[in-house]
């Protein structure tokens, strides 16, 4: 049986379909009414705040995806930007992004977010959209994560949950199935795992299927 991480990190076509879906306006908003049944102007708010970030801002992008975050930040934004994702074609879609948005001072690196292989304190933000409900330890990912942040740093964090609605339940059963979608967990787990990784505080909220996070290291 194909695990999580066989998917995401062997599978180019699965990668390509899902950076072409949510690279496309129509079809990002299609898909999270649809599925999850939030408006996906919660993840455009989302890249406005990245691209709000003082220059220099040391940032942890994983998974970056296909770097749907570089939409919101113009060329000569000066940031420290690690984009950071299992899967080579992603990392290949996200540079090629950040080429063509003459995005500079981003550097790509392959990571598995349960042992991204930082120092300790390493960055200011880690951003993570989408992605924490793919992971198959999203509890150590989260650790990692508070390990990786400097001290009064931030974490932003949207992931789908667990408990919103039968019809979403219904379409993490299918994907977990199909090997996309790893261990995903109600609200509740959520704030457990965020607790247990020692976030000091923590905001989380909810749009449909979509927990939103942030919490400082």
């Amino acid at each position: 049986m194909r695990t999580v991480h066989d998917t995401w990190s062997g599978d180019r076509i699965v990668a390509a379909l899902y950076d072409t879906a949510v690279q496309h306006r129509a079809t990002a908003w299609l898909g999270a009414r649809a599925l999850w049944g939030f408006p996906f102007s919660v993840i455009e708010d989302e890249l406005r705040g990245v691209a709000a970030l003082p220059a220099g801002t040391r940032i942890l992008d994983l998974p970056t995806g296909g770097g749907l975050a570089f939409n919101a930040l113009e060329p000569g934004h000066a940031l420290d930007y690690v984009a950071a994702d299992l899967s080579p074609e992603m990392l290949d879609r996200a540079r090629e992004r950040a080429d063509r948005r003459g995005l500079t001072g981003v550097r790509f690196t392959p990571a598995d977010a349960a042992d991204p292989q930082f120092l300790d304190g390493a960055f200011d933000v880690v951003l993570s959209l989408t992605g924490l409900h793919c992971f198959a330890a999203p509890a150590a990912a989260l650790a990692e994560f508070r390990r990786v942040l400097r001290p009064g740093g931030e974490l932003r964090l949207t992931t789908v949950v667990r408990g919103a609605g039968r019809r979403h339940d219904d379409a993490v059963r299918l994907l977990r199935g199909l090997g996309v979608f790893g261990l995903v967990g109600t609200p509740d787990d959520l704030a457990a795992w965020l607790d247990a990784a020692g976030f000091a505080t923590v905001t989380q909220t909810q749009s449909g299927a979509l927990a939103i996070v942030r919490a400082t290291a």
